[in-house]
Formats: C-alpha cells, structure tokens, sequence
C-alpha cells in the first residue's frame, strides 16, 4: 500500500473480529427498555467497525504521525500561544491522588486537591493583581462569557439596566463581541490609530452611560503594548463602566505587568496557553477568571474557600451568576498548570515573558526586509506582516501559508487582525530555540523569492503533504463530516 493511502477504520472491518477481550458476563442481562422511555431505546446496535486490536493500533498510530502538534514541530499560531507542554506537567497530572479521584467524593476525602485548587487561586491572584480567582470556566472564551456575566450582574444590582454595551477593540479577538453577544450585551467597535493602538478620541467618542465595559487584551492583538491603558481605565471607569482583560496574550508580560494594577476589572486567563496545559483538538482547556473585590460577590458558585486547616466549597452566595461548570473545572489542566507555576517560579515566569518578546523581536527584524511591516516598532511576544506586496505579484497570504507546510511548519495565524490586509500574526514564543527561529526565518525568506521568480510554486502548494490543495469552498458548502458507506455518497 502507498504510504498516502489509508483506509478508513471502517474499511478495516472484518465481521467477527474484536478489538478487546472481556470476560464471560457472570450477571444477569437487563432489559434496558425498562430504564428509558420508549422512542430512547436503538431499535439496533450502532454499526461500528469491527477491527483487531493490532490493526486499530497501527491505524491510529499511523493517523497520529500525519499530525503537526508541538512536540512534533514550529507552531507560530499568533494569538494562540502554542508552546511546548512539560511532560512534567503530565506526570504530575497523572499522580493517583490526583487522576483516581471522584469528582462527587466527599470534600474531606480530596483534601491535598481542593488544597491544590485553593494554591493555584492565590497564585493566579498574585500573577494578575486581581483579588479573587474562580478556576470553574472550562475555556478562554467561557471565561470571556463569565467574566461579562458577573459584569451585567454587578449593574443590574446597582440598578444600572441601561448599560448595555461593551467596548471591543477593531483589532480584538473574535471570542470578544461573540462572548459579549452571547452575555446579552451590544457590541460596539473602537478603532486603532495609526500606531496599532486603541484611538482614544474614538473611544471618548463610543463610550457613554450605556457602557457596560470595554474589553481588551493587553499587549493587544497585534503584539503591541498599549501604552495609553491607564487613561484609557479612567475613561471607562470615569463613565461607570468595567474594564475586561483578554488573558490570551499574558505569556508577553508575566511578571512585568499585572492586570489588575493597570486599572482591569475582570480578568480570564488560558490554562492551556500561557501556563503550558495541552493545546488544541477541542480541549481540555481552562479559563479561570479574575475579578477585583467589588465583583467578588457574582463569582459563580461554589466559591472554593479555607476555613482553618480545611478546604470546602461554599454555596451561600445569594449574589453569584450561579454554577458555570460542573465539578469545578477542568482539574486536569488546573494541575498542570499549577506545576508549570511552582516549577517555574516568579524568576522563571519573568524569563518566558523576557524570551518570548527576544524571539518575536528577533524574527520581526529579519522578516520585515521581504515582507510588509505594518507597525515598524517594537513587539511583544507577537508580531503581525502583511502579503500586500505578494499580493500584487498574484500571491495571496492563503498561498504563502499552504506553501509553508512542504517546509514541515504549521502556519501562522492568517488574515487576522481584520484591520491588517493581508496579515500573518506570528508567535514563536519562549519556548523555541534560535535555531529553529533561524530556519523558520529562511523558509519564509526562500517562499518571498519564490513569489517573485516561480509563483505558481508557491499559488499550488502544498506538494509534499498527504493531502494537496483542497477545495475549501466544497469543503464548506459539503462537508461529509461523518463516515458513509461508499455506495450511499453522492458522487
């Protein structure tokens, strides 16, 4: 068989063959129409594919070596924070007392956990200059809808019903109007001025005593430090309204700057981005949530809290936004999490933020002479290009990214920001040796030449990949996104 080729686990199946051995079933059979309503009940087991446990081995084994992950290669996904996970992290996660207990088990019985929770809260509290710290949001972007919740909570017991607004930058990120939608709010759009930063006349312009918050990350969205925040927190707090901090891109400044002391209300934090917990394929993640003491009161409940030598949960919070996820969290990330906080150290913490910024610089300064530079000044741990020049010679930014894949790197994030035309948003992060900055660096330099002398390369990669150019408006209008007998696909 061809190495691109592999069949899918259905095609696999043979009738008869089994995956797994269990012993013979020494208890009665239960009729299960007895323990659902009628119309619950399959008329017929599900077909599922009939595979040996050696062949499901090497079919997934063989899928997993056509994935990019982290510990596999580059992966400058501006915006996202993709850094190396420690396996440390891992193991620790995988302790008994961590990874064999219950999440309905009897408080007194996980003591060393809730012990754990309750550490990470106050460490989380230290690193963001907030006061309390709830671990219950499951994402970054459901800490986005809790945070904006525990807002409009905050309001409406102040009996403000007519701040209905929220302030997002032209440059945030799309989890932000989409959370503050979600939350029951109005999206307004504040623009960046010539420099990248929020326009503080136009925010002037939009803000008002409908204005509920402004939500901002901070070096914003395109790795630039916005230096104008503490005039920008007295303009929302001088009109009432609550600042909220976009935690995606805190890996620029641990340790440096806190949230909290530059005038943020609320504050959510990505587990699973800054603080090393795995990354991507649909979660876990996790999204602790910050809040300063006049929002404490709303945090969701259960609040975990100390009393005395003991760790419990308290539920008598009449004010709370109310349960957001069950069992208090994804536990899994928060220990890792909280590894990578105790291993590093606040020394160590600073380091990533000081390496992070190194390598972004670095790869700016070297990029910029084949590339647009939008914002020729200093980054953060992340910087934004422009294919405005490729474009004029034929060669999309889309183009440039596919064509990275044949150098074995994942691309970065493209077409975003909005408010750059032809934007690549890189992030190398701390975690990437020069080296590999330096070959990254030359397989964009090598892609820039190709669009001059042999653009066609470039407008139909990728070549080496198990999969070529795909038809990306089919695969939006017709997705096939489950497994179908060949006979009933229409062709």
């Amino acid at each position: 068989m061809h190495k691109k080729d592999q069949p899918l686990i259905f095609e696999l199946s043979k009738k008869g063959r089994t995956g797994y051995s269990l012993t013979e079933l020494d208890v009665p059979e239960v009729d299960l129409s007895t323990l659902a309503p009628e119309g619950f009940i399959r008329s017929s087991a599900p077909e599922l594919p009939e595979v040996a446990e050696l062949d499901i081995m090497r079919h997934y084994t063989a899928l997993s070596k056509r994935n990019h992950g982290v510990d596999s290669g580059f992966y400058p996904l501006g915006s996202c924070t993709m850094k190396y996970n420690p396996k440390v992290n891992e193991a620790v996660a995988r302790y008994a007392g961590f990874a064999h207990i219950h999440p309905l088990q009897e408080a007194s019985s996980v003591q060393g956990a809730l012990e754990l929770m309750y550490d990470l809260q106050e460490h989380l509290v230290e690193i963001t200059g907030m006061d309390e710290v709830t671990l219950q949001p499951a994402a970054g972007a459901h800490g986005e809808w809790t945070g904006l919740m525990m807002i409009r909570a905050f309001h409406e017991a102040n009996g403000d019903l007519n701040r209905t607004k929220v302030i997002v930058p032209d440059s945030a990120h799309g989890t932000n109007p989409a959370s503050a939608t979600v939350a029951g709010f109005e999206t307004i759009t504040v623009k960046s001025n010539e420099d990248g930063l929020v326009d503080l006349d136009d925010l002037k312009r939009v803000v008002g005593d409908d204005t509920a918050a402004l939500m901002l990350t901070n070096p914003n969205t395109l790795g630039l430090f916005e230096e104008n925040i503490l005039e920008m927190a007295a303009i929302i707090h001088g009109a009432g309204g609550k600042l909220y901090y976009d935690g995606a891109n805190l890996n620029a400044v641990l340790s440096k700057a806190r949230p909290g002391d530059m005038g943020f209300d609320v504050v959510h934090l990505n587990l699973h981005k800054t603080f090393t917990g795995p990354h991507g394929g649909g979660g876990p993640g996790s999204g602790p949530v910050g809040v300063k003491a006049d929002l404490i009161p709303f945090l969701p409940k259960p609040v975990l809290v100390k009393n005395g030598d003991q760790f419990e949960f308290e539920y008598n919070r009449p004010q709370s936004i109310g349960r957001v996820k069950p069992y208090y969290g994804n536990f899994g990330i928060n220990v890792r999490a909280y590894t990578y906080i105790r291993s590093m150290g606040p020394d160590g913490l600073k380091a990533v933020s000081e390496n992070a910024v190194i390598n972004a610089n670095y790869m700016m300064r070297r990029l910029a002479p084949h590339f647009d530079l939008p914002f020729d000044r200093h980054c953060k741990h992340e910087f934004v290009l422009s294919g405005k020049r490729q474009k004029k010679l034929g060669v999309r930014t889309l183009d440039i990214a596919k064509r990275l894949l044949d150098f074995g790197y994942h691309p970065p994030t493209i077409y975003f920001p909005l408010n750059v035309e032809e934007c690549m948003m890189i992030e190398p992060t701390e975690t990437e040796s020069k080296e590999t900055l330096d070959s990254f660096i030359e397989a964009m330099i090598q892609i820039a030449k190709e669009v001059e002398e042999t653009p066609e390369v470039v407008q139909e990669a990728p070549h080496t990949t198990i999969i070529g150019r795909l038809d990306e408006t089919k695969a939006a209008r017709q997705p096939i996104l489950r497994y179908q007998k060949k006979e009933a696909v229409e062709v």
